[in-house]
């Protein structure tokens, strides 16, 4: 599927996995755990691989870009998007986009920097991306002051962005002036929440944005895409009940680290050894190891008897 065309049909059609990313102990790229990983998101339906903020591309090198690239495109199967990340700051992703341009990649992720940044500098720097990469980008948003609406309206516009990944948190989703004035310019079939599930529900049912990106989703793939099939339909007691499913580990995620927390569940579920977390990143301290681990395993348990069930959307209590 990277060699084809980005559709914003897409976007509905799958929740976009974050996986975190797999590392041996001298930090080099774990081709075979990182597969395990991929595989099992691909038995739960789930057909977007989005490598960003959870595999801590913000720290690596651009000397190992070639080699992640090569490694995602030979491991997804034929029929899964991989968008891998670029950025934060525009000289590594002058220098990602001259790699991009060397793939048959579709599309990459512009990584949100944090200050020095202006409107106009934003919007100069993702057309020159384009043109470099010679790929249209996805851009994730996490702060009203990264880009203005007017700007951010005129790059989808104009075919420099195909989708947004949006993630500036609010205490009630529901309650986002920003993200309305986003709507009144750029269409919901190409916004994706970027928050994980936590305001999943309010964004797809109150917003109408396509789908959302998934960390946790990432250990139960075939409960998140039940939730999206549920989201978007009017089975609000079967959203609810995979919604709650998600929320102890979402819970730790949003209280300890959205990351760390998620490199580390994933090797405490046993579905694959994600190995050291890339500095300047640590993984999460000793003291909550215990949690992390009995939330993954207990979702994990939920998905196998989700699985087992045939698709039931009602898990037993007996699994947590």
């Amino acid at each position: 599927m990277n060699e084809s065309p980005f559709k914003d049909s897409e976007l509905a059609a799958s929740v976009m996995a974050v996986p975190p990313l797999a590392r041996r102990a001298d930090y080099s790229l774990d081709a075979a755990q990182n597969a395990a990983l991929i595989r099992h998101i691909e038995a739960g339906g789930v057909r977007t691989l989005l490598y960003g903020g959870n595999a801590n591309l913000y720290h690596t090198a651009v000397s190992e870009y070639r080699d992640l690239l090569d490694m995602l495109a030979d491991t997804a199967s034929a029929d899964t998007r991989v968008i891998p990340a670029i950025g934060p700051d525009y000289g590594k992703m002058l220098d990602q986009a001259r790699i991009l341009a060397q793939t048959r990649y579709r599309t990459a992720m512009v990584l949100p920097l944090a200050g020095f940044t202006t409107s106009e500098g934003v919007e100069a720097g993702l057309t020159r991306m384009v043109d470099v990469a010679g790929v249209p980008l996805t851009l994730y948003i996490k702060s009203e002051d990264y880009v203005d609406v007017g700007t951010l309206a005129r790059l989808v516009e104009q075919g420099t962005l195909l989708a947004v990944k949006y993630a500036i948190v609010r205490e009630n989703p529901a309650d986002d002036p920003y993200l309305r004035r986003l709507l009144q310019h750029v269409p919901a079939a190409k916004i994706v929440s970027g928050m994980g599930e936590r305001p999943a529900l309010t964004h797809v049912r109150e917003f109408g944005l396509a789908a959302w990106t998934t960390g946790s989703g990432c250990i139960a793939p075939r409960m998140v895409t039940a939730l999206l099939n549920a989201a978007k339909s009017s089975d609000s007691g079967a959203a609810r009940r995979l919604y709650d499913a998600f929320m102890p580990l979402e819970t730790l995620r949003d209280d300890i680290s959205l990351i760390r927390v998620l490199h580390d569940a994933v090797t405490f579920s046993g579905i694959a050894d994600m190995g050291p977390i890339l500095p300047l990143l640590s993984s999460t301290p000793p003291e909550h190891h215990a949690k992390i681990a009995d939330a993954a395993r207990a979702l994990l348990a939920l998905e196998s008897e989700y699985e087992r069930a045939g698709g039931s959307d009602k898990p037993s209590t007996s699994a947590t």
